[in-house]
């Protein structure tokens, strides 16, 4: 086997093809509504955000499996269209993972998301030079076994690891013992403890799992994080609005790049909102990964939502 080569971002974890249906407002149960417009584009969290920080001029990695459809070809084109290695399991007579994401008039979505069982990866098919060659690790945890294992590999090496999650998968409490950034989805911190509060979840979080950072993407309301020490709260910037979907992987995606640039905490979070919100302004989860000057530009002299923490 080809030794790898070394990357900045190795991620582990989920693509998907979306389906995006626009909708005038979100079906009512035995409703019928007309349909916008429908539209068919490459997402998933670990693979957008992977394949945003290759755009920003990283070295990325993906590891993660496919079908042997249509699908996994357009997911091959475009990891190979933008210089992004990969590592990729096929499963024979298998369709890719695919979502079906409702986009209403306001641009929030709704993902209805299947896959089979098959594209679940395991550890035994991951290789450890991949996880290591690398600066950081990214990884969602839905194939927590594999998640794990990649997470210890990357830990054991001292490569910084990342977790974009949004569900408490079965054994995930073993998954963060191995994360240094958690950057969760807002509900995810309660399905852990029994605390609605994000002033109290998160350092409970922090202190449980050793983290370096514990920090909760918020949608318009920016995101809230706790370094040990105190809270950092960052607006979200005010854009129009077509669709949200993908904000929270570009959001990784942004926090990652300038984490790798060594910025301070402030600037990460910044940084990580803009590129975020400039990815609602078109459809799909990689509708507008905008370069950095944009993101910079939006910083610079981009409207902020109102603080709420």
């Amino acid at each position: 086997m080809t030794e790898p080569t070394q990357a900045d971002l190795v991620g582990v974890g989920l693509n998907a093809t979306d389906t995006l249906i626009f909708l005038p407002e979100f079906p009512s149960c035995g409703s019928k509504l007309s349909v916008r417009s429908v539209s068919i584009s490459p997402g998933g969290q670990v693979a957008t955000a992977v394949m945003a920080c290759q755009r920003w001029g990283l070295r990325t990695r993906y590891i993660g499996k496919l079908g042997d459809d249509h699908a996994a070809e357009v997911h091959r084109e475009e990891f190979n269209r933008d210089g992004t290695e990969t590592c990729l399991v096929t499963v024979a007579k298998c369709a890719s993972a695919q979502s079906i994401i409702l986009v209403d008039e306001r641009g929030e979505r709704t993902v209805l998301w299947g896959r089979d069982p098959r594209l679940a990866l395991r550890p035994d098919e991951l290789d450890r030079k991949s996880i290591v060659n690398a600066r950081a690790l990214l990884v969602d945890g839905c194939d927590t076994e594999a998640a794990i294992t990649a997470a210890k590999w990357a830990r054991q090496a001292g490569v910084p690891t990342i977790a974009d999650l949004d569900h408490a998968y079965p054994g995930i409490e073993e998954l963060l013992e191995n994360i240094d950034y958690l950057i969760v989805s807002r509900d995810f911190p309660e399905r852990l403890i029994p605390e609605p509060n994000l002033r109290t979840s998160l350092p409970l979080l922090h202190s449980r799992f050793h983290c370096r950072l514990t920090a909760a993407t918020l949608g318009s309301d920016g995101v809230l994080a706790w370094d040990g020490g105190q809270f950092h709260h960052a607006c979200a910037y005010q854009v129009p609005v077509v669709d949200t979907t993908g904000a929270g992987d570009i959001f990784h995606a942004g926090f990652i790049y300038s984490l790798l640039h060594g910025w301070g905490l402030r600037r990460q979070l910044d940084f990580a909102c803009a590129a975020a919100a400039l990815n609602c302004t078109r459809a799909g989860a990689r509708g507008r990964i905008a370069p950095i000057a944009e993101i910079e530009g939006l910083m610079a002299t981009g409207e902020r939502h109102p603080q709420r923490f």
